[in-house]
């Protein structure tokens, strides 16, 4: 079949058969991705990226126009390392193209050329036997064929033999392929990209078989069988962000020095950055003052690789932000983290992750429009679980009450898809939040530890739930008020009389005002006494307490509690932002699980 142009129709159904090639091998590029992080995500990154391009692009009248599409979709929808620098590498083939309807032999090159060098400029710290490398190979051999080949068939066709050769080299170039006997699975995945695109040009159709590359390339076997695991740097961090006249260059250097793998693509009009960092609340709080963030991703690399190799347990502890529990217990115990959304400035933040307390402070005070808060996404959630579902054998989740909050709702949904599937799942309503929630979740992982069966443990979080009790001093009623936790009618009458109301939450697992006070030291002292009466009848095995930018103040109560129940409290922590948003700053409250 000769083609000598590529028009808007073929430029657009090669895209899409190059994006279902990718998509078809997701699998195998994950079982063999081991560099920057062995985290095993490589193909769905790839493949959620291909399938942005899928369902976003559309012919235009143009080629050039054609590729604009192509290159918006790829930048909303690309995920990870290679999802990105792909993502950078279309926006440059946009940038390089000619406008006009056709594409020749020579015009495809040049783009191409330029397509990698906005590629190779994107990455603060390019690696040699990685996708950028075969990507470079390939439009070296390009720019050979251009002045030689008689249409794009024989390009693709001699190209091709190139990108094989460049992808087989990899492991020469990178030692952690070499030691793991497999090829980068970025590049891998551009040359699947290639092989699906190149079968379309060649015959106008998609390529439905099996790719034979294997046969051409290091033959993967043991993937995923690494001894260790450095990661200096925490959370795979993304953020899609929309403004007017985006500098991608200095946007780079203010964000250089907050963790390594940084990739920031795309145009002046929106940007994609991709970084591992220790901090992405920093990250958000700086990308802030460019334009509006769109999109947020924060993922916990440290226990996605315990749970694809350091697995403490066969049962996945899962439960939301709103539980507050110190990192190093979450750590301790392998316990899964899914995020509660904020509403900031019209940006939405992930609970815990990448909004820091001490902003989201600042906000409540000044802020004309009160932030808000939402449940994750069902999507969010149903992703988060399948991950969690193919690393253990069963998994339990505990949540924030479903009196207060749409994330039990949304997770028993997402569990549902799991459990018809076979999958085994449970998903507790904790009738609580914050320091109760937080109790609830360690019995659990203590109950797993003692190596109790699925069942078992389902039994016992139950019954700790009905044993669970929450008390908060709340200090003002301003931030119910803003909030809408309370009417602005009972916030004024409380406000006239100076209340110090004690919150806590009854059976059903609504917040319930238990106890009213006209001064701090009344309302503590009306708490001292609600845990003496529980203390006086029943054996309190464990207390928490937390509290909202009171450190100073929870130290108090944790003396005066210790002198009540004759132990130290099992923890003494911060409180989530959404909890804090609702409850104010200032606020300290007491969990405790009885016998």
């Amino acid at each position: 079949m000769t083609v000598l142009y590529l028009n808007s129709e073929k430029l657009y159904f090669g895209f899409l058969a190059g994006a279902r090639e990718v998509i078809k091998q997701k699998n195998d590029l994950n079982k063999i991705n081991v560099f920057p992080v062995a985290d095993g995500d490589t193909g769905t990154n790839l493949a959620f990226t291909m399938h942005a391009i899928i369902e976003e692009a559309q012919v235009q009248n143009s080629a050039k126009k054609t590729m604009e599409t192509i290159a918006d979709a790829a930048l909303v929808g690309a995920r990870g390392n290679s999802g990105i620098i792909f993502a950078q590498f279309i926006n440059g083939l946009y940038m390089g193209l000619e406008d006009k309807e056709e594409i020749s032999i020579k015009g495809f090159s040049h783009s191409v050329t330029n397509a990698v060098l906005y590629a190779h400029k994107a990455i603060s710290n390019p690696v040699e036997g990685t996708m950028i490398t075969v990507m470079r190979d390939w439009a070296n051999s390009l720019d050979q064929l251009k002045d030689l080949a008689t249409d794009f068939s024989e390009v693709f066709s001699k190209s091709m033999i190139i990108a094989l050769r460049s992808l087989k080299d990899t492991p020469n170039k990178l030692k952690v392929l070499k030691d793991a006997s497999v090829v980068d699975s970025g590049a891998k995945g551009f040359v699947h990209f290639l092989e699906g695109f190149g079968h379309f040009i060649q015959t106008g159709k998609s390529n439905e078989s099996q790719s034979k590359m294997e046969q051409n390339i290091i033959q993967i076997e043991n993937a995923h069988t690494h001894d260790s695991h450095d990661l200096s740097h925490r959370y795979c961090t993304e953020a899609l962000v929309k403004g007017n006249n985006l500098d991608l260059d200095q946007i780079r250097l203010t964000l250089s020095d907050l963790g390594d793998s940084l990739i920031v693509a795309g145009n002046e009009n929106k940007m994609r950055i991709h970084i591992h960092t220790n901090t992405p609340a920093d990250l958000f709080h700086r990308l802030k003052n460019f334009g509006q963030i769109i999109q947020q991703k924060a993922d916990d690399m440290q226990r996605q690789y315990e749970a694809g190799h350091a697995r403490k347990h066969k049962i996945a502890l899962v439960t939301d932000s709103i539980a507050d529990i110190p990192k190093e217990l979450m750590d301790k115990h392998q316990i899964h983290m899914i995020p509660l959304n904020l509403i900031v400035d019209d940006s939405n933040y992930l609970d815990k992750l990448t909004i820091s307390p001490n902003y989201l402070y600042e906000l409540m005070n000044q802020a004309s429009q009160y932030p808000t808060s939402s449940q994750p996404t069902r999507k969010a959630a149903s992703e988060f679980l399948n991950f969690v579902s193919t690393n253990y054998d069963s998994i339990i989740v505990v949540t924030v009450s479903k009196q207060m909050s749409g994330t039990f709702e949304t997770i028993t949904t997402a569990a549902q898809a799991l459990q018809n599937a076979g999958k085994k799942i449970a998903v507790i309503d904790s009738k609580s939040n914050s320091a109760a929630q937080g109790l609830i979740v360690l019995k659990a992982a203590e109950f797993i530890e003692e190596g109790k069966s699925f069942e078992e443990v389902v039994y016992q979080t139950e019954k700790a739930v009905q044993n669970t009790k929450i008390f908060v001093h709340v200090k003002t009623l301003k931030y119910m008020v803003r909030s809408g936790r309370i009417n602005k009618i009972t916030g004024w009458a409380g406000k006239l009389l100076n209340l110090k109301p004690v919150v806590s939450i009854d059976e059903e697992g609504k917040g319930i005002i238990i106890r009213k006070a006209l001064s701090n030291s009344s309302s503590k002292k009306k708490m001292e006494a609600l845990v003496k009466e529980i203390a006086q009848t029943k054996n309190i095995s464990n207390y928490s307490i937390v509290h909202a930018d009171a450190e100073e103040q929870a130290g108090e109560y944790a003396k005066v509690f210790a002198s009540i129940i004759g132990k130290e409290p099992t923890y003494i922590t911060n409180i989530s932002s959404i909890v804090a948003m609702n409850a104010g700053v200032g606020c300290v409250a007491i969990g405790l699980t009885t016998e």
